[in-house]
Order: structure tokens, then sequence, then C-alpha cells
């Protein structure tokens, strides 16, 4: 082989190396797009819409949360305040067949307040603790954010309102830790329901 094909071969492997190396770092790279699709899931998808389709800057604003948010440690809760917060959560629900609009007011400040106990940014302000959730529960969050639209939206009607509830209960249970909450009692000798808990029932705010 010819000292000049020697070197072409040289320059060949050391460019297909270099390119190689550069790929892995890139997709290992946690503020990359790929890491950024998969750490938001739908939440990338709005910011994405928000910006036009503007990938740039979807993922720019996406990585400053990460810069800012992403070494926050969440504060477990004890068994008691998990009991509280279940507690009001269930009121909230119930206050729904009567009052729509006050019990998504209750479930918006209960949320606010416990992404607060979890070590998230103070509920007072929304943007920088909504932000911060996003980072950790980007795929349930969307729910803090319907309810706290609808609160604010006077002429928000009651479906909407119940739809607003039913995801927020998604990101409650996750928020709360719902494996750990307490399992209401299975005694067969236990209270029957109230009519309230049985119509709350009917508008599925027990669930998705």
């Amino acid at each position: 082989m010819s000292t000049g094909m020697l070197i072409v071969l040289i320059v060949v492997v050391a460019a297909v190396v270099i390119g190689a190396v550069a790929l892995n770092r890139r997709a290992a790279n946690p503020h990359g797009p790929r890491s950024l699709k998969r750490r938001f899931g739908p939440e990338y998808e709005r910011v994405l819409a928000r910006h036009n389709g503007d990938t740039k800057a979807a993922d720019r604003e996406l990585a400053e949360r990460v810069q800012r948010h992403g070494d926050l440690r969440e504060r477990p809760l004890d068994p008691a305040e998990r009991e509280r917060y279940a507690a009001r959560w269930t009121a909230a629900q119930e206050h729904f067949v009567d009052s729509p609009q006050q019990a998504v007011a209750d479930a918006d400040l209960l949320l606010a307040e416990l992404a607060g106990a979890r070590g998230f940014p103070d509920g007072g302000q929304y943007e920088e603790q909504f932000a911060a959730l996003t980072v950790h529960h980007a795929h349930h969050v969307h729910g803090y954010r319907r309810v706290h639209r609808a609160v604010r939206e006077e002429r928000a009607d009651t479906e909407e309102l119940r739809r607003s509830m039913i995801e927020a209960r998604a990101f409650f249970d996750e928020l709360v830790g719902a494996a750990e909450r307490p399992r209401p009692n299975s005694n067969s000798n236990s209270k029957p329901k109230s009519k309230a808990k049985s119509r709350l029932n009917k508008l599925q705010l027990k669930g998705s």
C-alpha cells in the first residue's frame, strides 16, 4: 500500500471515529432534543406548539428549566400529611356536586400547597412552581395547568370544570404518592356511601 493511500485510509477512519463520538455525546446530552422529548413527553409538544413549531426555541426553554430545577430533591410526605391531603381532595371532589367552580378553586389551591410541601417553589409563584413541576412530573402536570386556568376563566362550563378535575386528580395522585395513600376501609360493616359520593361517581371524578 502506498504512503498516499495509507494517509487517506487514516483520515477516513479518524473521521468515522470522530463522527461516532460526536453522535454519542449528542445522544447522551441530557439537554439534547431526544433527551428533552423523552423527559418532558406531552409537555414537550405543548411547548413546541407555543413556539409555533420552533424546535430550537422549545429545546432552549426546556433545557433552561432542567438547569434551574433538575437538581431539586422532592421531600417525601409523612403518613399524616398524606392522609390530610387525601381528605382535602376528597372534600373538593364532593363539593363539586353543589359548587363546581369552588371545587376547582379548592383543587387548584390544594395542588399548589401540596407541591410546596414536596419541596417545589412556593405556590404564590405559579409560573416558577409549574416550570419546576414539569421537570419532575411532566406526564401529569397538565392537570394542574387545567384547574389553574379554569379558576381564572369565568365562562368555563361544568363539563370543562369536570374534565379539569379528572385530569388534576391524576396529577394529585402522582404528587401525593397514590401507592402510599391510605386505603379505604374494606370492612363490610363500614357505612354506606353518602348521596354526594354517589352523585360524584356518576360525574366520574373518582378517576379518568
